[in-house]
This record gives C-alpha cells, sequence and structure tokens, in this order.
C-alpha cells in the first residue's frame, strides 16, 4: 500500500511530531534535550524554516513550523534525526531505530487556528501530569512566549507578533490566554489532524488546500472512522 503523501505548502504553518519508535524514550538527560534543540536551531536557520513552537517531550516532540519552500520542513527533520541519532547512539553505546518512520505533520489555518496550536503544543507537559502549569517545564518555548526565558532561534508568526506592540505586552496577552483551558473539542481536532495528516482549521481553508494541491486531503465520510482517527484517553500528545 503506497504510503500516503505528507501535505505541505510554503509559508502555511505547518505542526509536527515525531515520536520515539514504539513510543520509547529518546531523552534520557539535559544535555539530549539541548543538544536536540541546537540541532533544530541550526537546521531550521539553513533550511530556512521559521520555529514559531515547540516542546521536547520524554518519547516525542511538537514543532510548528513555517517553511519556506515545500521541502524546508523534511530537510529540517531529516537533518535532526540524523545528527540526533548519532548522537544519541554514541553517547549511550547504543544502535538501531530511535524514532517511528516518518514525522506526521498538519497544516494549520493561521487565522483561527494557529495560537490555539501554540497552546496544545506548550500545554503537553501539563495534560502529561509532569507540571502543574507549562511555566514551569524547560524544554518547551513557553517560558520564551511569557518573557521568562532568552529566545535563541524561535521566530514568532505575525499573529504573536499582533498580541501587543511591545515585548512586554505580548507576553502579558499570550499568558492571559492560558488563563482559560484549551476547549475539548479544538484540542481533539488539532490532535487528530496532526496523527492523520490533515489540515487543521475551517472547512473553507480545507477546501482551499485542496483546490491548491488538485487532490483531496480529507477522507470519505462513508462508513466508521478508521482506528487512526479514533484517540484513546490514554494518549496526551
Amino acid at each position: 500500500m503506497a504510503r500516503r503523501s505528507r501535505t505541505v505548502i510554503p509559508e502555511v504553518p505547518l505542526h509536527v511530531i515525531q515520536r520515539g519508535n514504539n513510543r520509547q524514550a529518546c531523552f534520557f538527560a539535559d544535555q539530549d534535550y539541548q543538544f536536540y534543540l541546537q540541532c533544530l536551531s541550526e537546521a531550521a536557520s539553513k533550511h530556512h524554516c521559521a520555529v514559531h513552537a515547540y516542546v521536547i517531550m520524554t518519547n516525542y516532540v511538537h514543532l510548528l513550523l513555517t517553511p519556506a519552500t515545500e521541502d524546508s520542513a523534511s530537510r529540517v527533520m531529516q537533518s535532526i534525526g540524523r545528527r540526533y541519532v548519532q548522537y544519541v547512539n554514541l553517547t549511550y553505546r547504543r544502535s538501531g531505530t530511535l524514532w517511528e518512520g516518518r514525522f506526521k505533520a498538519s497544516l494549520v489555518q493561521a487565522e483561527d487556528d494557529l495560537l490555539g496550536c501554540y497552546r496544545y503544543i506548550e500545554l503537553n507537559p501539563v495534560r502529561a501530569g509532569m507540571v502543574s502549569a507549562p511555566e514551569a517545564y524547560r524544554w518547551s518555548s513557553h517560558r520564551i512566549h511569557i518573557g521568562l526565558a532568552p529566545n535563541r532561534f524561535v521566530t514568532d508568526h505575525p499573529l504573536f507578533d499582533s498580541l501587543g506592540a511591545s515585548d512586554e505586552q505580548r507576553h502579558k496577552a499570550y499568558r492571559a490566554l492560558f488563563d482559560a483551558h484549551l476547549d475539548p473539542s479544538n484540542e481533539t481536532t488539532i490532535r487528530q489532524s496532526v496523527h492523520n495528516g490533515w489540515p487543521t482549521g475551517s472547512d473553507r481553508f480545507r477546501k482551499q488546500i485542496e483546490a491548491t494541491l488538485a487532490r483531496k486531503v480529507m477522507p470519505g465520510r462513508r462508513g466508521h472512522p478508521p482506528k487512526s482517527a479514533m484517540e484513546p484517553a490514554r494518549v496526551t500528545e
């Protein structure tokens, strides 16, 4: 059976997830997270991909990117994957597969869903029960977005910049977005979209994507939904 083609359009935000093989751990010590971020920073710069948000969990990674070209995101993920696997194998004297095949990705409608995707990504450690608030987790972009950590490579989307006229105003407005819980239906939509490669956004946005690509990007509605679209309650990604 042929692999489903990944949907990427230059200058359209892309929500990316990459998981450890068989959901096994990929990060074991602080230096591992630091090296991954170094790889991400260098690859994003080299391959012209803006990084808007990220979270690195023990066995998976979420990124929110805007690629400049159709292959920017793939080149970034290939570069990180190759360098990080070599690093882990050398550091921990292991061999074999680290990642679960190809990364998964979902185009994101900027106007309606982008900041929700920022929040979804940065709330991962809270949903996983690792921390009580996103600012308590070191390995995400949240502390950058609220002004508690230096920004070394994150390039925020114009929608984030529109939250205020100054860094202080933007940090305050962004923090306020987390005072309310993310709508469970929005959370489910984002999760299902990235795991299945569907666009995250309105029906109009999906139709625009299909018109641009001249092909369907959503499954048909007949019969029962595929198992891959049904999220078990235990999944927190």
